[in-house]
C-alpha cells in the first residue's frame, strides 16, 4: 500500500486556546477525559521532545498499558508524538493483544487554533513505519475511531466549562 490512511478529527471547543492546551497537557486534567469509560492512570508525563507519556487504562481487573514519545511540543499550538499502541509492564512496545495487526506505532498530531474565544482542535492519527497488514487494520478501523474520541471530547467540554466557571 502506498498511501497510508489517516484518521482526522476536527472539533471546536468553547474555551480559550490556553485552557484547551492545558486540558491536553496537564496530567491531572488529561486523565479526566482521555479514555472515557475507563480509569486513566498517567504514570509519567514528560512534556518535552523526547519525553514520554506512560499511560494505563483500567477497567475492572483488566488494564492496557501504552507509551507515547513526544516529538514536538509547541505551546499552545501543536503537539506531535509517536504513540506505541501497547506495552508490557516494563513499558516495552508489544503487539496489541486484542488486535495483533494494529500498528505498533501511530503518529499523532494535534493542533490548536484560536477562533474568537473558542479553540479549533485538529487531531490526526496515522500509522508510522507500518507494515501492509498494520495499515490495512488501521484503515478498517478508521470509520469507528470517532466514537471514543467524541466521548472523551464530550467529557472535555464539561471539564472546560467547569474550569471556566472557576475563573
Amino acid at each position: 500500500m502506498s498511501d497510508s490512511p489517516e484518521y482526522i478529527l476536527d472539533r471546536v471547543f468553547d474555551a480559550p486556546r490556553e485552557l484547551v492546551w492545558r486540558a491536553w497537557t496537564d496530567p491531572e486534567l488529561l486523565s479526566r477525559w482521555y479514555g472515557p469509560g475507563v480509569e486513566t492512570i498517567i504514570h509519567n508525563f514528560d512534556l518535552k521532545p523526547g519525553g514520554t507519556w506512560l499511560n494505563e487504562m483500567k477497567w475492572g481487573e483488566n488494564s492496557m498499558l501504552s507509551k507515547a514519545v513526544f516529538a514536538e511540543v509547541t505551546p499552545p499550538e501543536r503537539l506531535v508524538w509517536h504513540h506505541h499502541s501497547s506495552t508490557d509492564k516494563e513499558w516495552n512496545t508489544i503487539s496489541n493483544p486484542k488486535m495483533p495487526d494494529w500498528p505498533r506505532v501511530l503518529l499523532t498530531t494535534v493542533t490548536f487554533e484560536e477562533d474568537g474565544g473558542k479553540t479549533k482542535v485538529r487531531l490526526i492519527w496515522a500509522p508510522h513505519e507500518a507494515s501492509d497488514a498494520e495499515i490495512a487494520c488501521f484503515a478498517g478501523a478508521v470509520a469507528n475511531m470517532g466514537k471514543g474520541w467524541e466521548s472523551g471530547y464530550a467529557i472535555m467540554d464539561e471539564l472546560l466549562a467547569e474550569l471556566q466557571a472557576k475563573g
